[in-house]
């Protein structure tokens, strides 16, 4: 399905990002994966192993304006072209309004999950233009429902996210070029572990009850639309939500 394809995805050495890499090398694309844990890529990269995938790790904090550059040019430099970019990196920190430190968490995550993605995006889009390739953002559904608390950053940055999705389509629909989101509600990853949640906020039951089937989504389920967004001709400028029905609640 995406023989001779080349995908790039940020965030890929855990979580989703890890499972999108072994999906799309079990599909036959050449991976180059992305992340600041080098031990870990390797790890996802040996899982694509047995698929016959060529796969390239890179250290990298795409935050960091030089490191992203170079995240694009190694991508090119190995593989030659650029089909598929998954802008999946992202960080979810806990500062509700009233925080003395609610400005630092806004810098912090907005400087992870937004700024990356249009950085990333600007500098990929002359190679996507080239192979009439395609962009996957990875949001939330925290774009669009607000109702978990001290999640401001992450939320304000997911919404932004989903308006640069439906802007870029616009304006690179005319070179073939497609971009969409996907907007996951609850999924079981780390994210959540590392975001600094109170223990008495117990996040996993606050979830649950929120969402109408009552149940975490899993990494692989987020994965088949990413795919799906990767490689349908006709879709772009959609944020597809997977959220357990949790906007029914």
């Amino acid at each position: 399905m995406f023989a001779n394809k080349v995908v790039l995805v940020t965030g890929g050495s855990s979580g989703i990002g890890a499972d999108a890499v072994v999906e799309f090398a079990k599909q036959g694309a050449s991976v180059a994966l992305v992340g600041r844990n080098e031990t870990r890529l390797k790890e996802v990269a040996k899982r694509c192993e047995k698929y016959g995938a060529k796969t390239l790790v890179i250290k990298a904090d795409v935050s960091k304006d030089e490191q992203a550059k170079t995240v694009i040019q190694k991508t090119v430099d190995k593989f030659g072209k650029l089909d598929v970019l998954v802008n999946n990196a992202g960080i979810l920190r806990y500062a509700p309004v009233t925080d003395p430190k609610l400005l630092a968490n806004y810098d912090e995550v907005m400087n992870t999950n937004l700024r990356p993605v249009i950085h990333l995006s600007s500098l990929a889009i002359p190679h996507l233009i080239a192979s009439k390739g395609n962009i996957v953002n990875v949001s939330s559904v925290l774009a669009t429902w607000n109702k978990l608390t001290g999640t401001i950053s992450y939320c304000m940055s997911k919404a932004a996210m989903d308006h640069f999705t439906r802007i870029a389509a616009t304006e690179l629909a005319p070179h073939g070029v497609r971009v969409n989101s996907i907007n996951p509600g609850p999924v079981a990853t780390e994210i959540l572990t590392n975001a600094g949640m109170p223990n008495d906020l117990k996040l996993d039951n606050i979830m649950k009850e929120q969402t109408a089937l009552g149940r975490f989504a899993d990494a692989d389920e987020i994965n088949e639309v990413i795919l799906f967004l990767a490689r349908s001709p006709s879709v772009t400028g959609s944020c597809y939500l997977i959220d357990s029905g949790m906007r029914l609640k």
